[in-house]
C-alpha cells in the first residue's frame, strides 16, 4: 500500500472538485485528486457542455426551417444527426485539455483515476492508495434518477450519460421528465427531425415562474413537442424501436426510445461515509453554511449536497472551500444572488426570488414591474418578440428577476451583479445601454419602475412647473 500525506484530498475531479485542486495547488498547497470516471465529470462530458453543442445543432437547423420568414429560401436541407454528434463530441474534445490530468499534473496535482472510500475520519484509500489529509473536500456529483417503474429494468432506456453517444437519430423519443434537461432535449430532437412526446408527473418546469414556463411549453408545443402534465409512467416495456409506456392516465404511448431525465441522485454510496462520521441520507451530505460536514475535517460542494444542482454552484462553492480550508477563514455560503437557465428557445433565466414566492414573503411592500421583448427594437429586428423581463423589487431594491426570452440566460449576468452586491433600480436606470441590443430590456423595466413615480406624480408635475415659470 502506497500511503501519502496531503494537505488536502479532492475526491472527484468534476467542475467543483477541479476549481478547488487548481487553486489550492497553485498556491503552494499539496493536493491529491481523485476522479474514478472521466476529468470533467458530468458537465463536460454528460451535461452542460454536449447538452448545449446539441440545442446549437438544433438552432441551426430551425433557423433554416424559419428562413423563409426572413426572405430567405432554402431548399434541399438534409439534417445529419451522426454528424450533429460528431460536432458534440469534437466540442468536448476542444474543452477536455482545460480538465484534463496532464494539465492538472502540471499545476503541481496528484491525480488518482481511482475510486476513493473512506477508512477513518481523514483517511482514504483508493486503489493501491492509502491517503492522509488535514482537510478533505467531496465533490462526487451526481447521476440520473432512475425511477422505479415496473417493467424498466428490463427496457432499454436512456439518460443524459448514454444519450450523447447515440448516432442514429430516434423515430420517435419518449421523456420521462419536463424539467429543464427533458424539456431542452425535446426541443433539440424535435428540431433535429424526432418526434418527441414529454411525460411529467406534475407541472412541467414547475419550480420556475408559472407564465414563463407556460410560454415556453407553448413555444415546445407550436413546434411539435406533445406534452402531458399530470402524466406518470407506471409500467413500460418493448425493445429498442418499439417500447411502450402505460400511464395513470389508462394511455398506452409508443415509442422508438426511452430516455429518463427524472432528476439526479447525489453520488455518495462508494465514498463509505459511516467511517468517517458523516451525516447524509438519500438526498445528499449534510453539510453547514461553510459546507463542512458533520466530520469537521471534511467538506462537501456541488451536487452531492442535494443543494442547488448547477455547474456554476460547484464552482462557487469551490471559492468558499479556498478560503475556509486554506487560509482558516471564515466563509458562508448564499443562494439569493445564484442564477439559473434553461435553454430552451426562449430561454428562461430566474435569479433570487419567483414572483410568486416574492409575494409570499413580502406582502404588500412588494412591487412588481414587467417590460416586454415586443417593446424592444432589436428583438423586433430578429424576430424574437416572445417573452418578457420581471423583476421583484422591495424599496427600490430587486429581491428576484424572471426572463423568459431571447438571450435570457446572458441577460440574467447583469442581474446577478445586481443581487451580489444589493445594488439598486436607480443602478440600472442610471446606466446606458448600446442601442440595438436586446439587453436593453434590462433598463427598460429598471425605467418603468420610476415611470409612474415620475409622469403620475402630481407633485412632480406642480414643481416642473413652478421651476418652468422660474426659467428665463
Amino acid at each position: 500500500m502506497n500511503r501519502i500525506k496531503a494537505d488536502l484530498l479532492v475526491i472527484g475531479a468534476g467542475s467543483g472538485g477541479l476549481s478547488v485542486a487548481s487553486g489550492v495547488a497553485q498556491m503552494g498547497a499539496r493536493v491529491v485528486l481523485l476522479e474514478r470516471r472521466e476529468m470533467g465529470g458530468d458537465c463536460l462530458n454528460y451535461g452542460c457542455v454536449p447538452s448545449k453543442a446539441l440545442i446549437a445543432s438544433a438552432a441551426r437547423a430551425r433557423q433554416v426551417a424559419t428562413a423563409a420568414e426572413f426572405g430567405v429560401n432554402v431548399s434541399g436541407v438534409e439534417i445529419d444527426y451522426a454528424r450533429v454528434k460528431d460536432r458534440v463530441a469534437e466540442v468536448i474534445a476542444t474543452i477536455a485539455p482545460h480538465d484534463s490530468q496532464a494539465r492538472f499534473e502540471s499545476l503541481g496535482v496528484t491525480v488518482f483515476r481511482e475510486e476513493g472510500r473512506f477508512v477513518s475520519d481523514r483517511e482514504v484509500v483508493a486503489g493501491d492508495h492509502h491517503i492522509t489529509a488535514r482537510r478533505i473536500v467531496i465533490a462526487t456529483g451526481s447521476r440520473p434518477l432512475v425511477p422505479h417503474i415496473p417493467g424498466l429494468e428490463d427496457t432499454p432506456y436512456l439518460t443524459n450519460e448514454t444519450l450523447f453517444a447515440m448516432r442514429d437519430r430516434p423515430e420517435h423519443l419518449l421523456i420521462i421528465g419536463g424539467g429543464p434537461i427533458g424539456l431542452e432535449m425535446a426541443q433539440a430532437h424535435v428540431r433535429l427531425g424526432s418526434r418527441v412526446t414529454v411525460l411529467e408527473t406534475a407541472h412541467a418546469l414547475g419550480k420556475e415562474d408559472r407564465d414563463a414556463a407556460a410560454l415556453i411549453l407553448d413555444s415546445l408545443r407550436a413546434e411539435g413537442v406533445d406534452i402531458h402534465e399530470y402524466t406518470s409512467a407506471t409500467r413500460v416495456g418493448g425493445t429498442t424501436g418499439a417500447i411502450w409506456v402505460e400511464t395513470n392516465t389508462d394511455h398506452r404511448f409508443e415509442c422508438s426510445h426511452l430516455l429518463i431525465a427524472a432528476g439526479r441522485k447525489p453520488n455518495t454510496e462508494a465514498l463509505d461515509l459511516a467511517k468517517a462520521g458523516i451525516d447524509f441520507d438519500k438526498t445528499g451530505i449534510a453539510v453547514d453554511g461553510g459546507l463542512r460536514t458533520s466530520n469537521r475535517r471534511v467538506y462537501a460542494i456541488g451536487d452531492v449536497t442535494g443543494g442547488m444542482q448547477f455547474t456554476h454552484v460547484a464552482g462557487y462553492h469551490a471559492g468558499i472551500i479556498i478560503r475556509s480550508a486554506l487560509f482558516g477563514l471564515p466563509a458562508k455560503t448564499r443562494s439569493d444572488h445564484i442564477p439559473r437557465a434553461t435553454y430552451t428557445d426562449p430561454e428562461l433565466a430566474q435569479i433570487g426570488l419567483t414572483e410568486e414566492d416574492a409575494k409570499h414573503q413580502y406582502a404588500d411592500r412588494l412591487e412588481v414591474v414587467k417590460f416586454a421583448y415586443s417593446g424592444n427594437d432589436r428583438a423586433t429586428a430578429t424576430g424574437k418578440t416572445d417573452g418578457w423581463i420581471k423583476i421583484m423589487v422591495v424599496k427600490g431594491r430587486p429581491v428576484g428577476v424572471t426572463i423568459v426570452g431571447a438571450d435570457a440566460g446572458e441577460i440574467i449576468n447583469l442581474w446577478a451583479l445586481v443581487l451580489a452586491n444589493g445594488y439598486k433600480i436607480s443602478h440600472l436606470a442610471g446606466m446606458v445601454s448600446p442601442y440595438p441590443t436586446v439587453g436593453e430590456i434590462s433598463k427598460r423595466v429598471a425605467g418603468n419602475y420610476f415611470a409612474p413615480r415620475l409622469f403620475d406624480n402630481k407633485m412632480v408635475k406642480y414643481v416642473v412647473r413652478a421651476v418652468q415659470t422660474l426659467l428665463p
